[in-house]
């Protein structure tokens, strides 16, 4: 595509051009290699990536999307806003893809993931090809597909979304995150379906104040955005959500009055079973093989979101209870030990009060909790964390979960504020393989291990750097070592 047509497809975005070329590709990173690309300067709060524009030529760019004309010798296109402008001339440079996919998306604080699974599962059994993106990576059926955000940043989305045409696919079920919210990623897609899973504190490093993230949230419920709402009765903001709300919805929940609801329900350390009622219809049994009542309403969210696409309730239970586990997510990994091991991602107050929660009710021994909490990000949470962990566990091992370019002590310090307002019993150990050995070395016969906070990730990022630092790996090696001495 010329830059001049691409242009012509996006009039609102574009103030003047200077030149034409042939366009190859986009990109918004200066130090890749792209041959023919239109590279795109973003002035941010924290960088300009006009100051990187020569670099962007260097590497192949053929033309610069710019917010103000630069010195560099090539084609360029003034745009009034340059991340708005790479929304929109994403998504016309790979063809409006989105335009030919059924889009589904999950919003919210938690359960984003495995609802996205699940919904996935569900229009897979109703005959659809699924794909999916968010937070483990990106799909087309069972094949996984690299990505490096929650909501891919605009180039990447719709290059993907492309692929999934090209590759017959029917639907996608997306993750739709704060951020991409906020930042403006997915203007120009229409969801045929939204889901509200819940809101609790996290990120607030970005928003400031839960009312900002709630709002920022509570944007995604307007008709240019989505058609349909499944919303999670029982948050205590869905109330708020659903006043005014102008597309057609559908309440999921257990304790509140909804429209899908759950009943007799039983967790155990296999699974959770529950009765899905649909009011004044037929009820279905339900036997998951993930365990939690934060499970039941993620279940709740995905049926919901079936029910809305039409699926039979009965197939959306045998979907349902074909999810044999969501990476990352309470996975129970297989150690071969008298005590179990589960890797969960909960990285915010909430989540690790969930996990911790739910492993209470079937443990037979002490549940053992090795967390930390991310660098760079909201500070507030970490004293909360370790109050939390302090109370719920019998033993908490305070370690690094991704320090960035914070001190990893500074940080424990903080999470020891809270757990020393418990009587918790823990540990610091801030090298996170050698916090992990001595959970596995000090566990005993009915003891319950949580790993929280990494979940699916494959790194530790630690000054900048991500290195390899895989959970699942790390204790089968670790065990390996243990039975070896």
């Amino acid at each position: 595509m010329r830059l001049s047509e691409l242009c012509r497809l996006c009039p609102d975005e574009v103030l003047s051009v200077r030149g034409d070329a042939e366009l190859e590709n986009l990109s918004m990173d200066s130090r890749k290699k792209s041959p023919g690309s239109l590279f795109f300067c973003i002035s941010g709060a924290n960088y300009d990536s006009h100051r990187f524009a020569s670099q962007a030529v260097s590497n192949g760019a053929a033309a610069l999307a710019v917010e103000k004309w630069l010195e560099e010798d090539v084609p360029q296109v003034l745009v009034r806003n340059g991340r708005q402008a790479m929304t929109a001339m994403s998504a016309a440079f790979f063809g409006w893809p989105a335009r030919q996919l059924k889009m589904l998306g999950i919003t919210g604080t938690k359960g984003k993931t495995t609802t996205s699974y699940l919904v996935k599962a569900i229009m897979e059994k109703a005959g659809f090809r699924c794909g999916l993106i968010g937070t483990t990576g990106n799909m087309i059926g069972d094949r996984y597909l690299k990505s490096e955000f929650t909501t891919p940043e605009p180039i990447d989305l719709h290059r993907t979304l492309r692929q999934m045409v090209d590759e017959k696919v029917d639907c996608v079920s997306m993750e739709v995150s704060a951020h991409a919210l906020a930042m403006g990623r997915l203007k120009g897609v229409q969801f045929e379906a939204g889901c509200y899973t819940n809101l609790s504190q996290d990120h607030l490093d970005l928003f400031g104040t839960m009312e900002n993230y709630f709002q920022c949230k509570k944007s995604f419920f307007a008709p240019e955005w989505i058609h349909n709402a499944a919303i999670n009765a029982d948050d205590e903001r869905s109330e708020r959500i659903r006043q005014g709300l102008k597309v057609p919805f559908m309440t999921y929940g257990i304790a509140a009055n909804a429209d899908l609801y759950a009943r007799d329900i039983e967790i155990t350390e296999n699974g959770v079973s529950f009765i899905l009622a649909l009011s004044g219809l037929k009820e279905f049994p339900v036997h998951l093989k993930l365990t939690g009542m934060f499970n039941v309403y993620n279940a709740l969210a995905a049926a919901s979101m079936g029910m809305i696409m039409g699926v039979h309730p009965q197939v959306i239970c045998q979907a349902l209870e074909s999810v044999q586990a969501v990476p990352g997510r309470a996975e129970m990994l297989e150690t071969d030990t008298p005590y179990k091991v589960i890797l969960d991602y909960s990285h915010s107050p909430d989540a690790l009060e969930n996990i911790l929660t739910t492993v209470r009710e079937f443990c037979r021994g002490r549940v053992i909790c090795v967390f930390g909490c991310g660098g760079d990000r909201d500070r507030l949470k970490r004293p909360l964390m370790g109050e939390i962990s302090g109370k719920l566990a019998d033993l908490s091992i305070l370690t690094s979960d991704n320090p960035r370019t914070e001190d990893p002590f500074e940080i424990l310090a903080a999470i020891e504020e809270g757990i020393r307002k418990t009587n918790g019993e823990y540990r610091v150990i801030e090298n996170r393989r050698e916090a992990i050995r001595y959970a596995l070395e000090n566990a005993g016969e009915g003891d319950l291990i949580i790993l929280a906070g990494k979940g699916h990730e494959t790194y530790q990022e630690i000054m900048g750097v991500k290195r390899p630092f895989n959970e699942k790996t790390v204790v089968q090696q670790l065990l390996s070592q243990m039975q070896n001495k």
